[in-house]
Order: C-alpha cells, then structure tokens, then sequence
C-alpha cells in the first residue's frame, strides 16, 4: 500500500493510518515532490505527481499496489488508478473533493466555524503576501481547527498535525491547483465507468469539504463504497480513530493480496 498525504505542498502526516494496517500489508509514505523532506527539481503538474507514484511502485517491486490518499493525496491516488488501472488492487479515498467543484462554498464557508478571535486572526493571515514561519504553523493550526467536527477536541486534534520541521509548499499548491482544473467532471465521470477496482471512499458527516461531493465518483466507479462517519470533519484518524480503523481494515481484508 503506498499513501499519498494532502495539501498539495503539506508533507506525509499519515503514520497513524499507516499503523492501523501495517500488520495487513507493507505500507509506503513519502513527502511529494516539492514538498517536506524531498527536492524541489521539476514540475509540479498531475502527470509528474502520478509518474513519482509509479517510480515508488517501482522502485519496491511491486506489480500492483494498493493506492491510499488523504484530501489532494485521494485525487492523486485516483489519478494514478485512472492512468494505471492494471497496477492498482484497490483504493482508500480518505476526505477527497469528489470530481468537481460543488464542495467549494460550503470550504469558503468554513471560517465561520472559527471564534471571533480566531476569525479575525485567519483573516489577517490570509491578506498578507508573505508569513513568517511561525506565521505559517498558526495558519495551519487555524486552517485544521476549520476542518474539525464540532465534537471533536479541536485544538488539541489541529495541534498534531502542525509540523514545525517544514514550511507549506505554495508555489506546489498553487501549481497542482491550477493543473486539476483542467480536468472537468464529465472526463473524469467517463474515465471512472471504466475503473474496474474496488474503492472504500471516506467522508467526514462534518467536513467543509461535504460528503454529497463525492456523490459523482460514488456513482461513477463500479465497485465503489461509501462510507460517511458522523460527528467527524476532515481528519478522521484523530477524530474518530477506532471508526476508520475498523473500516479500513474491514475494506482491505475484502481484498486480494496484490
């Protein structure tokens, strides 16, 4: 299994997914190109992101790999079964966007959930060109503590996911956002009819990102399941980590050894 974490530009954060299955199958996590610990040589574009995946298949042997993915990292791990269909045994889609744009005002919306003072603080944030890094670390803390379900114990949950060894990647963000958008849901609707594998696709009932996203990719992919776990927002490892543990290894003992 190899996992691709989100961003684009954060770096791997996936290890307490990768814990709760490393006795099922060897599991692989890397920092994306651009991003945390690798270099910054080439591109940023899909095509190169997919092309790093298959270098890791390759690099370990693999014929066929199960591919896991967290927000951005569960559309990297969709592009890649969509390019390489006959080297993937399965998916774990984990609080992507679906296939189009429909998720995007309820995640603007999403400030709101902030308190006054953190609000105002996000705001500022956000107006400026350029943060310092300990700037950096509190917008992240600020843009987790957005993602979260309201049970959940917010700061304490966005504190494990600030990383203060990296920097946010932005000229990665920018640069693979703007790549996606070439890509309309209509091409990628047809490409999904196609995918003949078997998919565990992972919504938070709490995400800003809203499950009814990922209705056309549930639709679309002919062994797809849907699994929408309540009171959780974006981070379901933290939020509700015996819930996803139990799904995920539920869905991987239905697989076949790649």
């Amino acid at each position: 299994m190899v996992l691709c974490h989100g961003g684009p530009g954060l770096w791997d954060y996936l290890a307490p997914v990768a814990a709760m299955v490393e006795d099922l199958c060897t599991v692989h996590r890397y920092d994306q190109r651009g991003s945390g610990r690798s270099p910054t040589e080439g591109s940023f574009t899909v095509d190169g992101f997919v092309a790093d995946l298959d270098d890791i298949r390759r690099h370990f042997g693999h014929d066929r790999i199960i591919v896991g993915g967290h927000s951005w990292g569960a559309s990297l791990a969709l592009f890649y079964s969509l390019a390489h269909p006959e080297r993937v045994s399965a998916i774990v889609y984990l609080n992507g966007t679906g296939l189009g744009r429909d998720w995007k005002p309820s995640y603007d919306a999403r400030v709101g959930r902030l308190s006054p003072a953190h609000r105002t603080r996000f705001v500022e944030l956000q107006s400026r060109s350029e943060l310092t890094a300990d700037e950096e670390w509190e917008q992240t803390f600020l843009h987790t503590l957005c993602d979260l379900g309201v049970r959940s114990r917010r700061a304490e949950v966005a504190e494990q996911i600030v990383d203060r060894r990296f920097r946010v990647a932005g000229e990665v963000n920018a640069a693979l956002n703007a790549d996606v958008k070439a890509f309309t849901e209509e091409d990628l609707v047809a490409r999904c009819l196609t995918l003949d594998v078997p998919v565990l696709v992972v919504a938070g009932e709490e995400d800003p990102r809203p499950p009814f996203a990922v209705d056309s990719l549930v639709a679309a992919l002919p062994r797809a399941e849907l699994a929408v776990m309540s009171g959780v927002g974006h981070l379901p490892w933290l939020e509700d980590p015996d819930g996803l543990r139990r799904l995920v290894r539920r869905f991987l003992a239905g697989v076949a050894d790649p």
